[in-house]
């Protein structure tokens, strides 16, 4: 280790070291000069120094003796000088890159050269044989010759700046610039790994500054500019790790920036918030969170209307309709249906921390929080005017899906609401933080759910369906998509339907009925039956021994059944507690394995890096030795030269020639001639200044006498000139009189003109300035005016729209009541129908009875003597009638025309006590009427025809059934009723 009287004096032996191709070594003498404990003040020349060093660093890419240099340089001048460190950092910084850089571009312009010898031939014998061998094309192999080695130097680079500044609360600027081009860099060149690494990296920086609060230049992150630079460098990370793709990347990025916020009490700015939003619905939307995609959605809506004051009306839209229809997209129904409770407090703390990201909360609480749900933010875009802003398509499909009722018609109905709704969308003129608004991304989602509600409408309506009639209500999707997505509903108990592939149905069914809330409702039901006959009909309580003995048996049964419950939850808590320590257990030693798997890693990679480095020491020192050869080699043919040239002779012959004699030698001759060359130098500055002293002697006089003259010359050259200046000022001082006395009889027209010209100019002055007051009060007017009409406008739009809203909810309540009443009238007219037609039933029941009873009647007198036929009688035709009631009444045969002449005269003749109307008189037939022939008139035929009774009486024809009894149906119409046979 060399030591330096100066500091200067190490640089210059770095470029001497340098210029004769020995960089490694300057570097070495520079890396012990700067972790020297003597050079620990700052000095100017260490900045020089440092910026060689770190030169030579980049030059021979090695990144451990830039880091050991700069801590070492940050300790010098951390309290006197930051801004060099500064400076060094940024030169460090600028040489990693452009080598970069270059390698890139050397390895461009090499994979683009011409290099073929025969242009006919595609590719070289060699080139296929090391592309076969190495299996790498010529690029890829370009590559990590030219360009990894230094894109590692730079990666190195990166983290190795982070490194020092990471607790520097004076360059916190620089922190954030190279956090900045490290994010750059990954970006650029597609490093997922990398980019991985340094958001691990940044995140330990912070976590580190919080642990450790007492370091001396710690950070302060309650200042308002250190808090800024490290949110800006979060949403440097979070917009890259989404241009990236890397997703998880990204919500830890949201997380940090929301640990942040915490850690600081503060809420940032409002752009800084829409980036945040904006980036919160690409992660949702990615991870299929499309219920918290939503709610951030609604989020940004609210920041871009509240503060974003050059928001135009079309942008606004497109953001409301986004917002809907995103609300829309999250699927109706709970997926933790049929969750264990482990998972459900999983959801849950899930749906909390979720719930605490969107709303930006700084101080959540874990009890007595809403949680986010579809139905609530639906509501709550209604109450805040969302759907409002939206465009009409949206409006329409959002009353389709949610309020409307048509199972039928659904999917025509929405079909060309998507059609339209997937070609809007574009990208935010007043809004350029937002990313492009794609409205067709969520078609799918709509198209999932409008299936979803197509069989829940269809399921009310039908108890069965076939596949084919389902299939064409759906336009989007095959059977086999609606399939899967009926098992997902049934699964999370939205719909309860069942495919019949064998039938080619689908069965609908009662999901109140099958839910898990009713699946023990007849127990329940028989138990409180039990209960009700137990209160209803006491049992007499008997006096028992065993109650005597033990008079508190049921308290003690109770007692002892809960303490076995008790025991039995304690036996399961148990086995829960043991299984979770045996999982614990396997965890450890799972842990314990992968460490110790690691430990043998790194040993075997320690022991090959020591291996590497031990032929790396044995070839340097080999190409140390063979240059030292060389060089002694060198120095005997120089050394054997200049004997030659000075005749001298100071080696033997046979003499044996070693490198260290060789070099005492030739050090000694050197030094010899270096001797001799002074004494020469030395006389001849001696002589020189003999020279210089005799022919200053001999010219001074001679200096003497040109100066006297010169001195001579120049008064005379001065006088004269004084002279002449003297004649021409007095010239042109009479040329200007002669000039004033010819301009003087001008001044006074010069006046008049000059007023002239400056009352015009005032007048038009004062013109131009009373137009521009006029027009700018117009100008005020008129804008008053524009305002006052747009604010008359919207109060007229928004009491419209509150007005129609009101109308529409009194017409909707106006058909529920409606309604109600309809049905309620109509449960009343049925009741009164089944009355009537319970009367009429009983009616005819005792109409059947009396039937029964009279042919019966009839039956028995059939039984009697037939009675002996009547005498032909010469009785004039008015007599008939009344002699047909006597022989009717006796038993006697009588014609068919006799008996109709008495049925038609029968009324006027009959007393009303004798009348046996049907449903008057509920009395018996007469006995002696042997045919049942009790007809008083046309209300008296029977009803049907008896069988046993003559061929005489049966109603032929269709008059069997037209003299049925004719009774009112139960909708109001009368219809005559067929006779039974």
């Amino acid at each position: 280790m060399a030591h330096f009287a100066k500091p200067e004096n190490a640089l210059k032996r770095a470029d001497e070291l340098i210029n004769v191709g020995q960089k490694q070594d300057a570097l070495q003498a520079l890396h012990d000069l700067i972790t020297s404990k003597r050079y620990r003040a700052w000095q100017k020349p260490l900045e020089k120094i440092m910026f060689k060093y770190l030169d030579l660093c980049v030059d021979l890419k090695r990144g451990r003796f830039a880091k050991d240099g700069l801590i070492q340089y940050r300790i010098v001048c951390q309290q006197v000088n930051v801004s060099s460190l500064e400076e060094v950092i940024k030169h460090f910084l600028h040489l990693s890159t452009e080598k970069a850089e270059q390698a890139r571009s050397q390895a461009d312009a090499l994979e683009e050269a011409l290099d073929v010898d025969d242009l006919e031939a595609d590719r070289k014998p060699e080139d296929l044989q090391l592309s076969i061998v190495s299996g790498e094309k010529g690029k890829d192999r370009s590559d990590r010759e030219l360009v990894t080695p230094w894109f590692k130097f730079l990666w190195e680079t990166y983290r190795t700046v982070l490194e020092i500044l990471r607790n520097n609360s004076k360059l916190e600027a620089l922190y954030a610039m190279t956090a900045h081009k490290a994010f750059q860099f990954c970006k650029q060149y597609k490093r997922t790994t990398e980019f991985r690494r340094l958001c691990e990296i940044i995140r330990n920086h912070l976590a580190n500054l919080n642990k450790y609060r007492d370091q001396r230049d710690r950070p302060d992150l309650s200042a308002p500019e250190s808090l800024q630079l490290y949110l800006d460098t979060r949403f440097d990370q979070l917009k890259v790790a989404t241009e990236l793709g890397l997703w998880q990347e990204a919500f830890r990025s949201v997380e940090d920036i929301y640990g942040l916020m915490c850690m600081v009490k503060k809420t940032p700015k409002s752009s800084l918030l829409m980036v945040y939003y904006s980036k919160l619905t690409e992660i949702f939307w990615i991870s299929s969170s499309h219920l918290y995609h939503a709610y951030a959605w609604f989020k940004l809506f609210s920041l871009q209307k509240n503060f974003n004051k050059n928001l135009s009306q079309k942008d606004l839209q497109l953001i409301a309709s986004s917002v809907v229809l995103a609300a829309l997209s999250v699927p109706p129904f709970d997926r933790a249906q049929s969750a264990s409770h482990m998972e459900l407090e999983n959801e849950k703390e899930r749906n909390l921390r979720m719930a605490n990201l969107i709303g930006f909360n700084l101080e959540p609480k874990f009890e007595g929080r809403d949680m986010l749900s579809r139905s609530a933010l639906l509501s709550e875009l209604v109450s805040r005017g969302v759907l409002s802003c939206a465009s009409q398509e949206v409006k329409d499909l959002f009353h389709v899906l949610e309020h409307e009722f048509h199972p039928l018609d659904l999917g025509s109905k929405i079909q060309p609401l998507l059609e339209k709704i997937s070609k809007s969308g574009g990208k935010l003129s007043s809004a350029p933080s937002l990313p492009e608004v794609q409205l067709s991304q969520y078609v799918p989602s709509l198209e999932k759910l409008a299936t979803l509600r197509l069989l829940q409408q269809v399921s009310k309506i039908y108890q069965t369906i076939r596949i084919e009639s389902l299939s064409q209500l759906v336009p989007f999707f095959e059977f086999s998509v609606v399939e899967k997505i009926s098992v997902d509903a049934v699964k999370n108990n939205f719909v309860a339907m069942k495919v019949d592939h064998m039938k080619g149905v689908v069965i609908f069914g009662n999901l109140g009925i099958e839910s898990d809330g009713l699946k023990d409702h007849l127990a329940v039901f028989a138990e409180s039956l039990n209960k009700v006959r137990a209160m209803l009909y006491p049992v007499p309580s008997k006096a028992s021994k065993l109650g005597g003995i033990v008079p508190n048996l049921a308290k003690t049964v109770e007692k002892e059944h809960k303490r076995l419950l008790a025991r039995k939850s304690i036996i399961e808590k148990r086995k829960e507690d043991q299984e979770r320590q045996q999982l614990e257990m396997e965890r450890e030693e799972e842990q314990k394995r992968l460490k110790l798997q690691k430990l043998t890693e790194e040993a075997e990679q320690k022991r090959l890096a020591a291996e590497l480095l031990e032929r790396r020491k044995q070839r340097i020192l080999r190409e140390i030795e063979e240059k030292e050869l060389e060089e002694a080699q060198a120095l005997l043919e120089d050394t054997e030269k200049r004997m030659k040239k000075g005749k001298k002779k100071t080696l033997l012959d046979g003499e044996k020639v070693t490198k260290q004699t060789v070099m005492e030698r030739a050090l000694t001759e050197q030094l010899k001639e270096r001797q001799e060359m002074e004494k020469k130098l030395q006389k001849l500055a001696k002589t020189m200044d003999y020279l210089e002293r005799a022919k200053r002697e001999e010219a001074a006089p001679l200096i003497e006498a040109a100066y006297q003259r010169r001195l001579v010359e120049e008064r005379e050259f001065y006088e004269r000139e004084q002279q002449r200046e003297v004649e021409l000022s007095r010239e042109r001082h009479e040329s200007d009189l002669k000039e004033k006395n010819r301009l003087s009889r001008m001044l006074e027209f010069k006046e008049t003109f000059q007023g002239e010209v400056i009352g015009r100019r005032q007048a038009e002055f004062d013109k131009i300035r009373t137009e521009r007051e006029e027009r700018i009060s117009q100008m005020i007017r008129a804008r008053k005016q524009e305002r006052d009409i747009k604010r008359k406008q919207l109060y007229y739009l928004t009491t419209e729209e509150e007005r129609i809203r009101k109308l529409q909810e009194e017409e909707e309540a106006h058909k529920r009541e409606e309604a109600e009443k309809r049905k309620k009238q109509e449960a009343e007219h049925k009741a009164k129908l089944d009355e009537i037609a319970e009367k009429q039933r009983q009616r005819e029941r005792e109409l059947e009875e009396k039937e029964k009873k009279r042919r019966e009647e009839l039956l028995k007198g059939t039984d009697a003597p037939p009675a002996r036929p009547a005498e032909p009688t010469a009785a004039p035709a008015a007599a008939a009638p009344p002699a047909a009631a006597p022989a009717q009444a006796s038993g006697k045969y009588v014609p068919r025309f006799k008996r109709q002449t008495a049925e038609v005269s029968a009324p006027a003749q009959t007393p009303p006590a004798a009348d046996s109307d049907r449903w008057g008189n509920r009395g018996p037939p007469p006995a002696d009427d042997h045919w049942g022939s009790n007809r008083g008139g046309p209300s008296q035929k029977p009803d049907r025809w008896v069988p046993g009774s003559r061929g005489s009486d049966r109603p032929s024809g269709g008059d069997a059934w037209r003299s049925g009894e004719e009774r009112r149906s139960p909708f109001g119409s009368s219809r005559p009723r067929p006779a039974q046979r």
